[in-house]
């Protein structure tokens, strides 16, 4: 996993750092991402990190170029493991299949209210075992790896 420590610590992305999530992440967005300046990266990371509501952080990540609802995750994911997962097509599917979530069977075009939703649900299987948010969700994404069938991504 992409380790971001010196971003926690001073409090915002670079934009190299931005681009490694990315390439983590999702490299088809790669082209989007690049169009993002470093002043502006810094500002808006600074200003995500540092606010507490979940809502608000999202919507400033993904005023990012290239930055999805998945992308966003995966940078909270990076910069706080211990709080976030990353809200991915694989780990919806499995919810969805295990009847957690009962809307986006597909796992595409996921809102702030989806996210929000995966957020819960991780957060409570993570206090019950005593993990973090990230280990809940890989362990999730591994069982879906492990039974899929046909193809990942519909129509």
């Amino acid at each position: 996993m992409v380790q971001l420590s010196p971003a926690i610590e001073r409090g915002y992305l670079t934009r190299r750092e931005l681009i490694t999530v990315c390439r983590w992440k999702s490299p088809r967005a790669m082209k989007h991402i690049r169009n993002n300046h470093e002043r502006t990266i810094k500002r808006i990371t600074k200003a995500a990190f540092g606010t507490r509501g979940e809502r608000k952080k999202l919507a400033l990540l993904t005023t990012l170029n290239g930055v999805s609802v998945p992308m966003a995750s995966s940078i909270l994911t990076l910069t706080n493991p211990r709080r976030y997962g990353v809200l991915d097509i694989r780990v919806w599917q499995l919810l969805y299949t295990m009847g957690s979530v009962a809307t986006n069977p597909d796992g595409a075009g996921f809102s702030f209210t989806h996210w929000s939703h995966f957020l819960t649900i991780l957060r409570q299987f993570a206090r019950k075992y005593n993990v973090g948010a990230r280990d809940i969700e890989r362990t999730l994404f591994n069982v879906h790896v492990l039974y899929q069938k046909g193809t990942l991504y519909k129509g």
